[in-house]
């Protein structure tokens, strides 16, 4: 576990407590919340805030306003469902310019317990350029920084890593969750520890895979990155998606899986099709007879039985990335297999955020996982063992 100071550590009482949350959730056309795992996610920082008799002022930011405010952007929808979820008002300061005179007095007005969330952070230009007035502006609303949005820590923005420098500083309990059980994974695994990686390109995961391969006992490689060490293994994959400047780069991964004594498995059949798209003629055939005019979509029932045999016996299984193109109904019987192998493990089951997670959720497995990261960015690059800037940037212990 990273040596940094925890919410713990704070003296919050009476406190004004900047959190930063991730609270950057999907919303539809009426500006309806569609999913609010993020929002939940950091309920228990908050609520121990609240319990702690701190002033709490939440920031967030929400889509890419590009710097400037919109509406479209704009926190509203979450403050009204976080009121809803903590049974209590929480009051939207809604300032285009985040910090104001008009906010300032908003907070001044607090009382102990009591909850404030800023508008979107990123409707200010200097929030992704990581601007030191900016950082100042908050700071002025506050007496102690917390960082709760793991999902965002691999980005150097002012909320994040700004403010840290300005403020005394630590990290909430979701970073901590996030930190310590995908941590342990990676430092101190319990074996055998099984890497499922998965999606559209092999250039994505490059820098997972070369870490991990320092790590795991076997590397389980599907979707649509197969395609390319397959072909780098000498197989014809149709009009499968591949990345032809990374087959020398797969090659070398296959040697050194094997130099390092790590199993690294591919697809041995395939769900191939004619077309990009759901309604298609579709069916499975061995790797070693992809039709020259049909494109890979996802792993076959024999590569599944033999991905589900890692993930039984596994004691630390990592996934991320999904096994097809699982937006299609005919083309997610990978995933949701994988899924439900995981959910079956009793090892530690780690899902690396994006796509898996969605995936997760949607096959009613989210509750069977030790841990889901809330962040896909944020967890590949913990994945590749680099340091995230707003997690470093929190006072040490």
């Amino acid at each position: 576990m990273l040596n940094k100071k925890t919410l713990e550590d704070l003296q919050v009482q009476g406190k004004n407590v900047l959190v930063r949350c991730d609270f950057n959730v999907p919303m539809d056309d009426d500006r309806n919340i569609t999913d609010d795992r993020r929002i939940t996610s950091s309920l228990p920082t908050i609520k121990y805030l609240i319990d702690n008799k701190a002033r709490v002022i939440l920031m967030s930011h929400l889509g890419r306003p590009k710097g400037e405010a919109n509406p479209k952007y704009s926190l509203a929808p979450v403050a009204k469902r976080l009121s809803e979820l903590l049974n209590k008002e929480v009051v939207f300061a809604k300032d285009d310019r985040v910090v104001s005179d008009d906010v300032k007095k908003v907070v001044s007005n607090m009382k102990d317990g009591d909850v404030v969330l800023l508008e979107n952070t990123r409707f200010r230009k200097e929030e992704e350029k990581n601007e030191e007035s900016f950082a100042k502006e908050l700071a002025s609303l506050g007496d102690l920084y917390v960082n709760d949005a793991f999902g965002t820590s691999h980005r150097a923005h002012t909320s994040n890593v700004g403010l840290s420098s300005q403020l005394p500083s630590a990290v909430g309990f979701l970073v901590e969750k996030e930190i310590s059980i995908m941590g342990k994974a990676l430092e101190n695994p319990e074996r055998p520890f099984v890497a499922i990686l998965g999606g559209a390109k092999v250039s994505d995961k490059i820098g997972v895979i070369e870490n991990l391969l320092n790590k795991v006992d076997t590397i389980l490689i599907g979707g649509g990155m197969a395609y390319t060490f397959l072909k780098a293994q000498g197989y014809g994959i149709g009009t499968s998606i591949l990345e032809k400047d990374k087959i020398d780069l797969a090659n070398e991964l296959l040697k050194k899986a094997k130099e390092k004594n790590v199993k690294l498995l591919l697809p041995v059949d395939v769900v191939v099709a004619k077309e990009f798209k759901n309604d298609t003629e579709f069916k499975t055939v061995k790797i070693d007879s992809i039709p020259n005019d049909m494109m890979g979509m996802d792993i076959g029932e024999e590569t599944i039985k033999l991905f589900n045999e890692e993930v039984k016996n596994a004691k630390t299984v990592v996934w991320n990335g999904p096994m097809g193109v699982f937006e299609m109904e005919n083309f997610k019987k990978g995933t949701d297999a994988i899924a439900k192998a995981m959910a079956e493990c009793n090892g530690t089951t780690i899902v690396g955020g994006g796509d898996s997670a969605s995936a997760v959720e949607k096959a009613g497995f989210g509750e069977k996982m030790t841990h889901i990261s809330t962040g896909g960015g944020a967890s590949l690059e913990f994945l590749e063992g680099k340091t995230l800037p707003g997690i470093a940037a929190i006072s040490d212990k």
